[in-house]
């Protein structure tokens, strides 16, 4: 019998919302994630600190995020085949 629950095929799936952002800022650095996706907190002061105030409280920006981490993780994937 197996007692190991079944794992998420999602991605996301026990990623905080900091650790999507610090991985983005350490694969495209602050000035390419802020050109990527157009949001102040990105482009002026950027901190991780100050991005995750302002995606929590915006979904769209939020989505965009997280889009493009899994972008990023498809591109990783690729260039490791």
């Amino acid at each position: 019998m197996n007692t190991t629950p079944p794992r998420s095929k999602d991605p996301l799936h026990g990623m905080t919302l900091e650790a999507i952002v610090t991985a983005l800022v350490e694969h495209f650095g602050w000035a390419e994630l802020g050109q990527r996706i157009e949001i102040k907190c990105f482009r002026i002061d950027p901190s991780v600190a100050s991005s995750l105030k302002f995606l929590r409280k915006t979904p769209w920006a939020r989505a965009k995020v997280e889009s493009l981490y899994l972008f990023m993780l498809r591109e990783q994937a690729r260039a490791a085949r």
